[in-house]
């Protein structure tokens, strides 16, 4: 008891002085508006928290929450900079920065290799976008182990076929489950986690299949009786009609996350009128630092200078600073 102890209170200490180091960071490099986000979130008895269970927290929160996609250390440092209670460990963008399809080509322990990083680097809590577990029952349910041992506070599983197909691909085949074996799957990593505020969402992709509002129901259905945290209902629409469907039909059975990447323009208090839990800002760091990239690589090289890039890049000093590189000359002073 008194190892379990030590333990805990180690990494509680380690959450709150990475937290009082972001704040000092921010406060010296001036950025007040993400100061003022940090300030306006800090709870450090959240803080103190298992990460486990601060995602159940925001899950099963009677408020609309929202967390942001991250794809490595340092994008998952500035999700929480900016204030944001979670991170997403999105399958698309962690496939995208090893410059690879979104279809299983990155292995999974390569994506747990990056995952060690973020959750190493932040204190709030990642759900991982598992696509289907990487296989079978089996194969899943050995996720959840080294996820665990990772302090990574929750997956979320689809209900396709290994090696799944995006869910966004116009021109994708999209082949589901049979429900019996993916609700196995779900009830074998809800029989294997050791944590029981390890969260395991089930992500329902009738409607991506075209199947409709029935066959949605009845796998979310399935997946509750199974164990599932949570349901994720995915749509590819333009428009919010299949979420506000399920929504009414389903009326609070278990949380429901949404991911409106398509139907964005919907109005987000929309959301909160259907009693939606979570809300996934899925790709968009990714997006915007593609954006960025591919406008300065450009400018570069047609301009052979770097005159006009210069003043609209982040300064090297600010890389230093999300590095950690203030508590490594501190540490130089007492070491060396």
């Amino acid at each position: 008891t008194w190892g379990k102890t030590q333990i805990n209170f180690t990494l509680d200490r380690q959450m709150i002085s990475q937290t009082l180091n972001s704040f000092k960071g921010l406060a010296k490099s001036g950025n007040k508006r993400q100061l003022f986000n940090m300030c306006s979130v800090a709870d450090f008895s959240s803080q103190q928290k298992r990460k486990t269970t601060q995602l159940k927290e925001l899950i099963q929160s009677k408020q609309l929450e929202f967390i942001m996609e991250a794809h490595n250390g340092l994008s998952a440092a500035i999700v929480e900079e900016a204030g944001f209670k979670g991170i997403w460990g999105s399958g698309l963008s962690i496939s995208a920065q090893f410059g690879v399809r979104d279809s299983n080509e990155a292995s999974w322990t390569q994506v747990l290799d990056v995952l060690e990083f973020m959750s190493d680097k932040t204190t709030i809590p990642i759900l991982l976008d598992g696509d289907t577990g990487y296989g079978n029952y089996n194969n899943a349910r050995r996720l959840i182990k080294k996820l665990e041992q990772r302090s990574i506070a929750g997956v979320c599983l689809e209900d396709k076929i290994f090696p799944k197909r995006n869910s966004l691909l116009t021109n994708g085949r999209q082949e589901l489950a049979d429900i019996k074996e993916f609700s196995n799957k779900i009830r074998a990593c809800k029989d294997t986690q050791t944590d029981s505020d390890f969260q395991v969402v089930a992500r329902v992709e009738a409607f991506i299949a075209g199947w409709g509002l029935e066959e949605a129901l009845k796998r979310a259905e399935a997946y509750t009786e199974a164990g599932a945290d949570a349901i994720l209902m995915h749509s590819a629409k333009k428009d919010h009609s299949e979420i506000e469907a399920f929504a009414k039909a389903w009326k609070g059975r278990s949380p429901v996350i949404i991911v409106p990447t398509k139907y964005y323009k919907t109005p987000t208090d929309l959301f909160r009128s259907w009693d939606i839990n979570l809300i996934i800002w899925a790709n968009h760091n990714l997006r915007a630092s593609l954006k960025a990239m591919q406008e300065t690589c450009k400018t570069i090289y047609d301009e052979q200078s770097l005159v006009n890039v210069e003043g609209k890049v982040a300064k090297v000093e600010e890389i230093f600073r999300i590095q950690g590189e203030p508590e490594l000359a501190q540490a130089d002073k007492k070491y060396l």
